[in-house]
């Protein structure tokens, strides 16, 4: 047994050794390919982690801690009724503007809370694909015909893979049906109202913190104006979740004013909006973790940080690798992987099988933070690109992402993991074909 482990440890090094010994660094690709991944992680870590996970993780949090069992049950449990589940699972993108890892803290919570599979797969698909905030852009860039096929097959999409997922494992949907028959749950401990107010309030932060700029010059578009005045409106809602500490969770509320005042003087003097965004979140942190009024207070900052404990490493390996493989695209710039971008291109080109299903496979794997998915689209088919896989790409790569499935294996399991990704590639390949065929 001794002999086996140091043959292993032996094993790794020599591997380790091997492959920097080997480096291919005077390989002009090769290099770009690394410059695209740590630009990936650096954009992904300045613009994505502070503004959009660490409010999901809250928001996650409020889900776990705050809202009870009995209303996961009633909205999205195996005994819910079918049509209200399945409509509030795949309506919810139109509220919630996150991309394919935002969405997993909020998934996984609903999903520990007793959620049915077919619901929670629903839910999980639908928050990145059915953004409004994109399929407007969409609509907008790449023409009313994508965004109203975009539209329909988002809305289709979560529905019919929920209720796949649901078929193909119903003995265990079964099982969980007759478990919660037999739970006797604890009254309401706050009126819904109160739990709804916390939530959405948390759910507006998260959405204007994140509102992206409106496409060309105009600055006449509603959108315009509130990207123009995001920040305002986020210290709004900012102020209501000070109420809400104060009125409905009943944390002191000198403790809560001292943390509104260090943001709004880190508002005042900082030069980037992250450091608000930061002071603000760590104030939050540090009211709830000491206060003694209310032990759910201080779970929900626990909570919290288990999601993030679990969700964050994944995510971060995964884009590493997407980045070293796909490369990094956002901001009006590109830097190609160790895949030629060209490659892409030619190979999803016309309206075949295979291109469909390339372009369904390429955008599972790839990363999209939420909105970046139309220019990086705009520019392939000004490349060659078909409409048909356009479409595939659309509807199978806002959902998923490397990081994505990585989080969700820890999750659900392998197996479910790979049926649930077998299904949104199958379907969007299934989809570019018919909307290549007729446009």
């Amino acid at each position: 047994m001794e002999a086996k482990q140091e043959l292993k440890i032996l094993f790794w090094i020599s591997a380790v050794f091997a492959a920097v010994f080997f480096l291919p660094i005077e390989s002009a690709r090769f290099m770009t390919a690394v410059d695209a991944t740590l630009d990936l992680a650096k954009w992904y870590a300045r613009e994505h982690v502070i503004l959009c996970l660490l409010p999901a993780f809250f928001i996650a949090g409020v889900i776990s801690v705050f809202v009870s069992q009995a209303s996961v049950l009633r909205y999205f449990g195996a005994n819910a009724k079918k049509w209200l589940a399945y409509s509030v699972a795949a309506l919810s993108g139109t509220i919630l503007a996150v991309c394919s890892c935002t969405i997993l803290p909020l998934f996984s919570s609903i999903h520990k809370r007793g959620a049915g599979l077919g619901p929670a797969i629903a839910f999980l698909y639908s928050g990145p694909a059915i953004n409004i905030l994109a399929i407007i852009l969409t609509a907008r860039i790449l023409g009313i015909e994508m965004g109203i096929a975009r539209t329909i097959g988002a809305v289709a999409f979560s529905i019919i893979i929920g209720v796949a997922m649901s078929l193909i494992y119903r003995k265990e949907e079964k099982a969980k049906r007759e478990e919660q028959m037999n739970i006797e749950l604890p009254p309401e401990k706050r009126p819904v109202w109160q739990t709804a107010f916390h939530f959405f309030t948390l759910v507006l932060i998260l959405v204007f913190a994140n509102w992206g700029s409106p496409a060309g010059d105009d600055q006449t578009s509603a959108w315009y104006y509130i990207w123009a005045y995001k920040w305002y409106i986020t210290g709004f809602f900012s102020l209501m979740l000070a109420f809400s500490l104060v009125f409905i969770l009943k944390i002191k509320w000198y403790w809560v004013l001292a943390g509104v005042v260090a943001t709004v003087i880190s508002a005042l003097t900082a030069s980037s909006p992250l450091v608000p965004m930061l002071v603000g979140i760590a104030a939050l942190s540090l009211i709830t973790l000491n206060d003694k009024s209310d032990d759910e207070n201080k779970e929900w900052t626990i909570s919290t940080w288990g999601f993030a404990k679990q969700i964050l490493p994944l995510l971060a390996i995964g884009v590493v690798i997407a980045g070293f493989l796909l490369g990094s695209t956002h901001d009006g710039r590109t830097i190609p992987g160790i895949i030629p971008g060209e490659w892409i291109a030619w190979l999803v080109g016309g309206n075949s099988v295979f291109s469909n299903l390339f372009a369904s496979i390429v955008g599972a794997f790839m990363y999209f933070a939420t909105l970046t998915e139309v220019p990086i689209l705009q520019g392939l088919i000004a490349s060659g690109m078909g409409k048909g896989p356009a479409l595939a790409l659309l509807l199978a790569g806002p959902s998923l992402s490397l990081p994505n499935m990585l989080v969700i294996r820890e999750v659900l399991g392998t197996q479910k993991t790979a049926v649930y990704v077998g299904l949104v590639i199958i379907m969007a390949t299934i989809s570019g074909l018919a909307y290549g065929a007729f446009f």
